[in-house]
């Protein structure tokens, strides 16, 4: 019987371990919430996170219209660090160490038999946030407003192309101040 038991205890311990590092990348922050790797260096420099298609949940996405015809120009679709939407339910805000993921698309524009229809073609760049509530990175100016805000092109998925979050980023958020400078509106996951 005790070896029985001591067999089941070495099989539990070797499974923990394996699942453990499987997922190794995954951890509990201390907002409770889920947090893969970090998504910034010790200096507060974002990259675009390794995996977030497979392990991030997919928030939502946006079409931006075509500036003349019909159809969409880009396709954008968001994607959240595990377990923001969870979070953000329960009070309506983002806790500290979300990381939101935006792919941005140009889109291509036919007529098929439901009509005329975007869909994603080329891949243009990503847009990372990281939520920062403690002000981790005061002297860098990718970081403010509660945020790490970074453009990457597609050609270069680990090297930022902005230079002040002011500047680049955040004129495009102002009419999403209230809501923590996210358009929650477009996201119907987080809706209670």
């Amino acid at each position: 019987m005790k070896t029985v038991s001591a067999m089941v205890m070495c099989m539990a311990g070797i499974s923990a371990m394996i699942a453990i590092a499987a997922h190794s990348q995954i951890n509990t922050s201390s907002s409770g919430g889920v947090k893969l790797s970090a998504v910034d260096d010790a200096q507060g420099n974002l990259h675009v996170p390794d995996g977030y298609r497979t392990a991030y949940e997919v928030l939502g996405s946006w079409a931006v219209a075509a500036d003349q015809g019909q159809g969409s120009k880009e396709l954008h679709i968001v994607y959240a660090l595990p377990g923001t939407v969870d979070a953000y339910r329960k009070d309506g805000h983002f806790p500290d160490d979300t990381v939101l993921v935006k792919e941005v698309y140009q889109a291509a524009t036919a007529q098929m038999t439901t009509g005329t229809v975007s869909r994603v073609d080329t891949l243009k760049g990503w847009f990372v946030m990281a939520k920062d509530n403690n002000g981790r990175h005061p002297g860098n100016e990718l970081w403010g407003d509660g945020w790490g805000w970074s453009w990457f092109d597609a050609a270069d998925p680990s090297k930022t192309t902005s230079v002040a979050y002011r500047l680049n980023c955040k004129s495009c958020h102002v009419p999403a101040q209230a809501t923590d400078w996210i358009y929650v509106d477009g996201y119907p996951a987080l809706k209670r």
